[in-house]
């Protein structure tokens, strides 16, 4: 090969670079306009905080969007969309082969742009994504019919805990915004990343409860925060969330069973985090002390769930009173058997 010919060769592949390159907007150019309400309007507006930090996001907006040139929008051309199904094949096969299907695409429920996985999001905005369809207080009537207390099951856990296949479960923590509580009984408002960031100062919100910055809530960090007047606004609300989420849109047998979630000491019970807003609108989780919602006094005083949590002190009281009830008995016989020589012959 002459260098001539290497050097046209060479000087092609270089203009069909610039040609490819040119060819297709990046991610940036996108977000320049879908980024501003005021330019695209609400339908096509991105919240670019929110977007850039999803999987979703790390991939770009050409992996789904493949077909728009760098005439867009000029062009006319209406912008090619994949379908969740190329990537998602088996979240689809579950979801297509559920009685919820016929009923709704992946789009009524989930945004792409804000698509997260399931330990990012809280189980209350899980549940903001059935409300969707499903209005709460009808929810709560129907569920009423049968299972107690039914308002405070469905603030408790999430839609998907019952309805789906969803498996391993853990208890996650939430800071409640106590100023906000006058809802309904059971009900509760999450505090939102801007009124802990204003509570945290310049520091973190996580320095909150994390005193020591270590990345885990133990024992102790949880019962100085339970403990301090300048948290008087907050609280901490349980909630059972899987750790992995199904689309099958069925009830189990097995989830008709109280003991499912009112059993004493499962590992469920045992494993919990604590879940904190972030400025991109995902959470953050933290691990916490093994065993840290069965104390109901000390560890989580606004999680209680029957069977499981416990108190420290009441079995304290619990015991006394026992023992109490056990000295009038036993102290009378006891006292009879050490005096039975001094009542021989007496008639006593």
């Amino acid at each position: 090969m002459t260098m001539k010919r290497l050097s046209i060769l060479m000087l092609a592949a270089l203009f069909g670079a610039l040609f490819v390159a040119s060819a297709a907007l990046g991610s940036d150019d996108c977000l320049e306009c879908h980024g501003d309400v005021d330019m695209v309007g609400e339908e096509q507006f991105i919240d670019v905080a929110k977007f850039d930090h999803t999987a979703h996001g790390e991939m770009g907006c050409e992996s789904c969007h493949e077909s728009i040139s760098d005439d867009h929008p000029d062009d006319g051309l209406a912008p090619s969309k994949s379908a969740c199904k190329d990537c998602h094949d088996e979240v689809n096969h579950d979801y297509y082969s559920s009685a919820h299907q016929p009923n709704a695409e992946c789009g009524d429920c989930h945004n792409p742009h804000q698509a997260h996985g399931a330990t990012q999001v809280s189980g209350y905005d899980m549940n903001q994504q059935c409300a969707g369809c499903h209005e709460t207080a009808e929810m709560v009537t129907a569920h009423d019919q049968w299972l107690p207390q039914a308002e405070l099951h469905m603030t408790g856990v999430p839609c998907i805990s019952c309805h789906t296949g969803s498996s391993d479960y853990v208890i996650t923590l939430y800071l409640s915004n106590r100023g906000a509580e006058d809802l309904e009984p059971g009900n509760f408002e999450l505090a939102s990343y801007e009124i802990l960031k204003g509570m945290a100062g310049d520091k973190s919100v996580q320095s909150l409860i994390d005193l020591n910055g270590d990345n885990f809530i133990s024992l102790t960090e949880l019962r100085s925060f339970n403990h301090n007047p300048a948290n008087k606004q907050l609280g901490l609300k349980g909630m059972m969330t899987p750790e992995e989420v199904s689309h099958t849109f069925d009830t189990l047998d097995n989830r008709w069973d109280c003991t499912f979630c009112h059993a004493s000491g499962p590992e469920a019970m045992q494993t919990s985090f604590l879940s904190l807003p972030n400025d991109t609108g995902s959470f953050d989780r933290l691990n916490v002390e093994k065993g840290a919602v069965l104390d109901i006094l000390y560890g989580t005083p606004d999680f209680y769930m029957m069977g499981s949590t416990r108190s420290k002190a009441l079995n304290i009281i619990g015991i006394a009173i026992i023992m109490g009830g056990l000295i009038m008995p036993v102290g009378h016989g006891t006292l009879r058997f050490l005096t039975r020589k001094n009542r021989q012959g007496k008639g006593h």
